[in-house]
């Protein structure tokens, strides 16, 4: 998403709470594919340490756009859970035309809109 910052520059950070919004682009006619490896890959990391929640949408009108919003306890915690071999043997999974694009954020404040 941001072409200056890295997920690796990004899974060096201090620990705290975040937020992984990640999208998938692909091809209409893959989508169930996406479906069935992100299904899989959302299972497991489910059952890991620190994970909260996470939720996939897709856009409307038959886009092959979706977008994954995931929370976690602490950057430590996804960093461990991504880093695991077990979930990096479950990218090969995703289709091959399948453009990826993770990264992590946390709340902020804005007086008067919304809190952290």
């Amino acid at each position: 998403m941001d072409q200056a910052v890295t997920l690796a520059d990004q899974l060096k950070s201090e620990d705290e709470a975040v937020v992984l919004i990640n999208t998938f682009v692909v091809p209409p006619s893959l989508a169930d594919a996406l479906l069935a490896a992100w299904s899989s890959d959302a299972g497991h990391m489910k059952a890991q340490p620190g994970f909260i929640s996470t939720q996939l949408h897709r856009g409307i009108a038959g886009s092959g756009v979706f977008l994954n919003y995931a929370v976690w306890q602490s950057v430590g915690h996804f960093r461990a859970a991504f880093a695991s071999p077990a979930f990096q043997a479950r990218l090969a999974d995703y289709p091959d035309e399948a453009a990826v694009s993770p990264h992590l954020f946390r709340k902020i404040e804005v007086p008067g809109i919304c809190v952290a």
